[in-house]
């Protein structure tokens, strides 16, 4: 990989720079409801039921047919993020702004990204069968 590709706009990344750029937080993998009204998306505290403690999906190689709205972010898709988390690596370089400080690939570990509290589980309260989906409204976190 390029040192700093991270600055690099995205549509420059190669595959391996865009997965690297990830930082695992799995804030993505909150389910999201979004506004009829306004459009605006609203994260809520539940989470899909494949999560496992480690940010890392139980069920990746399936999980478009277990989950079909599971989302799987491209480069073509760059337009639109305007829904991912504003801490999200992703849409901060759509938006040309640069990574947060606690950024593994600036830290270099998650460590500090966990201790500022910035991946799914300081804010995932239930997983995605624990709570039907027409209740997820009164599980409302924060808005993209």
């Amino acid at each position: 990989m390029r040192s700093e590709f991270w600055t690099l706009p995205l549509s420059e990344l190669d595959q391996q720079e865009w997965e690297a750029l990830c930082d695992g937080c799995a804030l993505c993998c909150l389910q999201k409801l979004e506004d009829d009204e306004t459009n605006e998306v609203w994260y809520t505290g539940v989470v899909c039921r494949y999560l496992d403690s480690k940010c890392h999906c139980k069920v990746y190689d399936q999980r478009h047919e277990k989950v079909p709205n599971c989302v799987q972010l491209t480069q073509a898709r760059i337009d639109e993020f305007h829904w991912l988390p504003q801490t999200c690596a992703y849409r901060l370089r759509a938006e040309d702004k640069p990574l947060p400080s606690w950024h593994p690939l600036l830290a270099g570990s998650r460590k500090k990204m966990v201790r500022k509290g910035q991946d799914v589980w300081a804010v995932a309260e239930v997983t995605d069968d624990m709570v039907p989906e027409e209740d997820w409204q009164d599980w409302l976190i924060f808005k993209a």
